[in-house]
């Protein structure tokens, strides 16, 4: 552990104590000796103004009562972990949207690693040695930050929005609730103020978008979870069934780790395949990992689901019949 690092842990074992911590606690936590204590405490009170006592009683120290406000280190202070986990998370962004939001982190970035250099600590290696590989990937389309901007600060938004299945231009009034990013693309959960209701819009498919001087609708964080996330997959609604899905116990090697919904059920059957039990409201997105896992599953209901897989699955074949 560094000086800089030292500095920080200090500080919060003094932030968070309700009471002095020993000398004793403060060596075994910092990984230094006494004199190193000293220096620390010594330097924070000269250079940092930190308000740090001595207490006889518990032979410790101790952040003095302030009573306009606590005592914080000046600017941002991360430890070593935390710098790189902030490096990482900027280099996954990249990795997955390519110049999303390259302007507005570029200088963050760059102190970040400024920082670890300073601590001999290397710079430059996570850009070349973190590997994101997309799959169906979209972009997130031009108009990202007006969006994003919006959300932040509780504005409505006046998009026009392509959809892909009526293949029209539409323009809407809404309130954005929250941007998910999922499967490698980007939505936008909003409150329609036409169809009076929580719908979800591809951010790749708004083709223009402007924000308003009206406050946005707001939604208690409950009811968007009840409405977004109870279902399969990015679309809302409650869960109008459940499928049973039965896997070889070959696809259960990996299917029995993975969550497809937070709310499922599994269990082991006696003969080594595994059942799973998803709610969902509309089918589209679970029949096509259903088909991914071709041979491997079976769906056991319902009926409807059943059927579906069945009649895509002929179809499929279908198409090698000749």
């Amino acid at each position: 552990m560094n000086l800089f690092d030292r500095i920080y842990a200090l500080h919060k074992e003094l932030s968070s104590a309700r009471r002095p911590v020993s000398k004793k606690s403060l060596e075994e936590r910092l990984e230094c000796s006494p004199a190193t204590i000293k220096r620390i405490i010594r330097d924070m009170r000269l250079y940092l103004d930190a308000p740090i006592e001595y207490d006889r009683e518990y032979n410790g120290y101790v952040y003095a009562d302030a009573p306009e406000a606590r005592f914080e280190l000046p600017g941002l202070w991360f430890n070593e972990s935390e710098i790189v986990s902030l490096l990482v998370m900027e280099q996954l962004l990249e990795s997955t949207q390519p110049g999303l939001l390259e302007r507005e982190l570029a200088p963050i970035r760059k102190r970040l690693e400024d920082i670890l250099q300073g601590q001999q600590l290397g710079t430059g290696e996570l850009a070349r040695r973190v590997k994101v590989i997309r799959a169906s990937a979209r972009p997130a389309g031009e108009h990202f930050r007006t969006v994003a901007g919006a959300l932040a600060a509780r504005r409505r938004l006046e998009i026009g929005y392509h959809g892909r299945i009526r293949d029209a231009l539409d323009t809407r009034e809404i309130s954005p609730q929250r941007l998910t990013y999922y499967r490698d693309n980007w939505y936008l959960d909003a409150w329609c103020h036409r169809a009076k209701g929580l719908r979800t819009f591809a951010l790749d498919r708004i083709q223009a978008a402007r924000s308003l001087d009206g406050a946005a609708h707001e939604l208690p964080e409950a009811s968007l979870d009840d409405e977004l996330g109870s279902s399969y997959g990015i679309f809302a609604g409650k869960p109008a069934a459940t499928a049973v899905l039965r896997f070889t116990p070959e696809a259960a090697r990996w299917v029995a780790d993975e969550t497809w919904h937070p709310d499922q059920t599994s269990a082991w059957l006696a003969d080594g395949r595994y059942e799973l039990c998803v709610p969902y409201a509309r089918a589209e997105e679970l029949l096509r990992d259903i088909l991914a896992h071709g041979p491997n599953v079976e769906v056991a209901g319902p009926d409807a689901l059943r059927e579906a897989v069945a009649e895509r699955l002929a179809r499929a074949a279908g198409q090698y019949d000749h």
